[in-house]
């Protein structure tokens, strides 16, 4: 199975140049470190920056220099800091040309829930809300299955949702999965995992056609 720098190494092949990208929290995050060799992408954080570069190196952080998720990054040469209704009138206006989100759990639908867990204390949605209300290309970056095991790719999400039918592909430890009508597509799977592995920890819909390719990382 792949780990969270292997998630982030798949979805960056997704990546096109001259694209506008917003970032999430969490795994999204690793994705500045691996923009593949002869493109550009400018890397959005909601919480206002335009630029965003890898990671810091240990000893090269600058406090305050943070993502949405209050890590420390880098900026590019180039790069532009502004206010929160700045950054969400890119988001809004539909300026950003794909959005890769961590979730806890997507429907076959494409029903996506990342956000709360009932009974647990959240400072709030953030901009979750907004980024998947004007988003026309979403994809969500996760584990397979919860750390009990539980599949998170469901027929239906259970925790409270923060959009509705609006994920366009999966990228999880074990496949890359695309969602469409009928569910969740296999497209992908991870370096040792096989189909059946896969069947096995997808609650959800799973179609499955023809012989699926290992990922190439």
């Amino acid at each position: 199975m792949l780990d969270r720098n292997g998630i982030a190494k798949r979805i960056a092949q997704e990546l096109q140049d001259g694209w506008y990208v917003n970032l999430g929290i969490g795994i999204p995050t690793l994705i500045a470190n691996y923009i593949p060799t002869g493109i550009s992408v400018e890397f959005q954080s909601e919480n206002g920056i335009l630029g965003m570069g890898p990671f810091p190196f240990e000893g090269e952080e600058d406090a305050d220099l943070i993502n949405a998720g209050k890590q420390t990054i880098t900026a590019r040469s180039g790069a532009c800091i502004f206010d929160s209704a700045t950054s969400f009138a890119m988001i809004r206006g539909q300026h950003i040309n794909l959005t890769v989100l961590g979730a806890m759990e997507v429907s076959e639908k494409g029903d996506i829930a990342n956000w709360k867990i009932p009974g647990k204390m959240v400072k709030g949605m953030g901009g979750a809300m907004d980024l998947v209300a004007s988003a026309e290309n979403i994809i969500v970056a996760m584990t397979h299955t919860n750390r009990k095991g539980a599949s998170k790719l469901l027929s239906k999400c259970t925790l409270p949702l923060t959009g509705v039918a609006c994920v366009k592909k999966i990228v999880t430890n074990m496949a890359v999965l695309d969602v469409t009508e009928d569910g969740f597509k296999l497209i992908e799977r991870a370096p040792g995992v096989s189909v059946e592995d896969i069947k096995a920890a997808t609650a959800g819909n799973l179609i499955v056609e023809g012989e699926i390719p290992e990922m190439v990382i």
